[in-house]
């Protein structure tokens, strides 16, 4: 790709994010591309609908959002600690960028794959966790997926630009503890 070109989708990931957050999941991409000094055609030759563009901005969201906390972490000893700041990064993006992932959900963009690089990094912080005797054993990668899910979905219940999601992070780790694990036989039993 020319140079120009390179700068062009750089412009037009940039704006896209700009006017998501100004606009909601509802941006017109005629407005994406005025942000970006970009005529329509050149945004649709660089992204030929809504979902490859929405692709491209959860791309460059991660890459600059999530994964230097996901480098971070991996590079702390503390394992607990580490997965509380990919956690906490994550929905830090997450709350800034809501009108984005309500936009990648509504056109739907989201995949196993768009998801995999997030989760395949969480993985080896779990199992040092597990192996350090600081994350409850019982721990599996799918259900971390589902926990993920609930936190993100505290965001569309509140207002993501205040930090109230924090208390569901902490509730939620601290249900990752050891002590914490309901043994199996109490998990069999009825209620009442």
């Amino acid at each position: 790709m020319r140079a120009d070109a390179v700068r062009n989708v750089e412009k037009i990931v940039r704006a896209a994010r700009d006017v998501y957050a100004q606009v909601g999941p509802d941006a017109p991409l005629d407005e994406i591309a005025r942000r970006a000094g970009v005529g329509i055609a050149t945004l649709f030759r660089r992204f030929p609908d809504k979902a490859a563009l929405l692709r491209a901005v959860l791309d460059q969201q991660f890459t600059q959002d999530v994964r230097p906390a996901i480098d971070r972490g991996l590079a702390d000893e503390d394992p607990r600690r580490s997965l509380t700041v990919v956690i906490e990064a994550a929905l830090t993006s997450a709350a800034a960028e809501h009108h984005v992932l309500t936009a990648a959900r509504n056109a739907g963009v989201f995949s196993a794959e768009t998801s995999a690089r997030f989760f395949d990094a969480l993985d080896p912080l779990v199992t040092r966790g597990q192996q350090a005797g600081v994350i409850r054993g019982d721990l599996v990668p799918d259900d971390l997926k589902r926990i993920m899910s609930m936190l993100v979905s505290v965001l569309w219940t509140m207002d993501p630009a205040e930090d109230g999601w924090r208390r569901y992070v902490t509730l939620l780790l601290d249900g990752l503890n050891p002590p914490a694990a309901t043994p199996p036989a109490l998990q069999q039993a009825p209620l009442g």
